[in-house]
């Protein structure tokens, strides 16, 4: 499945808009992870920890977007959007959203 921030595939031409589709990964962090986090926070470093579990949800949405689509019939997805969120108790969100498209067959 090809999945592109872009609103077209390079050379592909969309046959078909199949609709909008997402994904979501709503993860929790533990205390532990929280706690090391403030401390990296404190004296100006990053977070390694909340860093892998930033990429481990954005992975996790973009492939259940990618699975939604290709249950639709699509080729790809285009137009794809990434939004972070923080919840209450420490969860974190992550949404993928796109337009699943149809595509021209090379010949």
């Amino acid at each position: 499945m090809i999945s592109t921030t872009t609103h077209s595939v390079e050379g592909h031409g969309i046959t078909d808009y199949v609709g909008i589709v997402n994904g979501e990964a709503i993860m929790g962090a533990n205390v532990v992870r929280d706690f090391l986090a403030g401390i990296s926070d404190v004296i100006g470093g990053r977070s390694a920890a909340y860093e892998d579990k930033l990429a481990e949800g954005r992975q996790i949405a973009v492939r259940e977007m990618e699975d939604r689509a290709a249950q639709l019939g699509a080729d790809a997805v285009v137009g794809v959007m990434l939004d972070f969120e923080t919840l209450r108790d420490g969860m974190l969100m992550c949404v993928a959203t796109g337009t699943a498209v149809k595509l021209r067959r090379r010949s």
